[in-house]
C-alpha cells in the first residue's frame, strides 16, 4: 500500500499534506502513471483521517491533474503534461537589485520551473497571508526572511515551519538560530562589510572619520551592516558616526563616508562639488552595490553579487540540495576613495 509523507502533528492541514505527497512522489518517480492510489477508506483508516478530508485532498489532485477517479474501481495517478517544478518566489521588496535576482533565478531554472512572485514588504502578517493561500500548490518556496513589520500580530517563524523543510529555501539572508535544514543562498551582512573595508584600509589610512549613511525608519535595512561597521572602526581606531541621511551633512576634511542609499550619495557628491575638497583626497566616498552610474561617476562601491545569487540559488534548488552558501561579496576601488 502506498505510504504517504504524513506528519500527524504538523500545522498544514492535513488534505494539503495528502495532495504535496502524492505530487512529491509523482515528481521523484515514486508514483507513476496508471498506479492506483490507495481508496478513501483506506487512507482514513491507516492515518485516522476524516474521509471528508481524504475526498477533498483528491479532489485537489484530480482538479490539479495528477490523478483520475475511474466509476466503481478508484484513483489512479496521472501526471500532468506539464511537468515543469512550480516555485513560488516571496521577496521583502521589489528594486533594481531583487530584479537582477530574480532574472538569473529564470535564467538558470530555464523551461525546467515556472515561477510565481509576491512580494511581503517586510509584513510578518501578509508574508503569513501569502503562504496560508499558497501552501501545498507549489514545489518548492524561496523566501527573503527579511521582517520587521506586524512582528506582534503573526509569528513568521511558525509559518515558515509550516511549509516542508525540503521545499523551503532561504534567500538573501540567513536565519542562523533556526532549526531545521534548509537550502539557503545568503549575504552575511555584518562580517561582509567589515571584511570590504579590511580590503580597503590602504585607501582609508588618510581619513581620521568614518561615516555610516544607513536609513532606518521606512528602509528596513539589516542592523547587522552597522554591526559590521562598527566593529571595524573600533578594531582600526578610527573616529566614527553612524547617520540617517546625508541632507544636513557638514563636510569635513579627513572623513570618508559609506553609504547605502543612491539618495544619500547624490546629496554627498552635490556637497562635496560645492566645497573646495578633492573627492578621493579630503572626503572619500564608498557606495553599496553597483550600477553603470556609479561606475560613470567614478564611486568605489562594494556589493554582493547579485546574478551570482539568483543562479546558485536555482542549481541548487534543481539539484535537490539543501546546504548553506555564502553568496560572493567584493569590492570595485575607483577614484572616490
Amino acid at each position: 500500500m502506498y505510504k504517504l509523507q504524513f506528519k500527524p502533528f504538523d500545522k498544514t492541514p492535513k488534505y494539503k499534506q495528502i495532495v504535496q505527497s502524492v505530487i512529491t512522489d509523482i515528481e521523484r518517480g515514486t508514483l507513476k502513471k496508471g498506479d492506483q492510489l490507495p481508496s478513501i477508506s483506506e487512507l482514513s483508516a491507516e492515518y485516522y483521517l476524516a474521509r471528508d478530508t481524504v475526498e477533498k485532498a483528491y479532489r485537489e489532485l484530480r482538479e490539479r491533474g495528477f490523478c483520475t477517479s475511474v466509476q466503481g474501481k478508484g484513483y489512479y495517478v496521472q501526471a500532468p503534461d506539464n511537468n515543469k517544478i512550480k516555485i513560488l518566489l516571496v521577496f521583502n521588496k521589489l528594486s533594481s537589485y531583487k530584479k537582477i535576482i530574480y532574472y538569473a533565478f529564470l535564467q538558470a531554472l530555464g523551461d525546467r520551473a515556472t515561477v510565481d512572485l509576491q512580494i511581503h514588504h517586510y509584513s510578518a502578517s501578509l508574508f503569513q497571508e501569502i503562504i496560508e493561500k499558497n501552501l501545498g500548490k507549489y514545489n518548492y518556496y524561496v523566501v527573503m526572511p527579511h521582517f520587521t513589520q506586524d512582528l506582534d500580530k503573526a509569528d513568521y517563524r511558525a509559518v515558515l515551519n509550516s511549509i516542508p523543510a525540503e521545499e523551503l529555501v532561504f534567500l538573501d539572508k540567513d536565519l542562523t538560530d533556526y532549526k531545521r535544514d534548509v537550502l539557503t543562498v545568503y549575504q552575511d551582512f555584518d562580517k561582509d562589510i567589515f571584511t570590504a573595508l579590511e580590503g580597503v584600509q590602504d585607501l582609508l589610512e588618510k581619513y581620521q572619520k568614518l561615516v555610516l549613511v544607513l536609513p532606518s525608519v521606512g528602509n528596513n535595512y539589516p542592523v547587522e551592516i552597522a554591526w559590521g561597521f562598527r566593529t571595524f572602526c573600533i578594531n582600526a581606531g578610527k573616529e566614527f558616526a553612524v547617520k540617517e541621511h546625508a541632507l544636513n551633512e557638514v563636510l569635513e576634511p579627513g572623513t570618508a563616508y559609506v553609504v547605502v542609499e543612491t539618495t544619500d550619495l547624490a546629496e554627498l557628491i552635490k556637497k562635496v562639488r560645492q566645497t573646495p575638497y578633492l573627492l578621493g583626497r579630503e572626503i572619500g566616498i564608498l557606495s553599496f552595490n553597483a550600477s553603470t552610474l556609479k561606475e560613470l561617476l567614478g564611486i568605489t562601491v562594494i556589493t554582493t553579487d547579485f546574478e551570482s545569487m539568483g543562479r546558485t540559488a536555482a542549481e541548487l534548488l534543481l539539484d535537490k540540495q539543501r546546504v548553506k552558501v555564502k553568496n560572493p561579496f567584493y569590492t570595485i576601488r575607483r577614484g572616490s576613495l
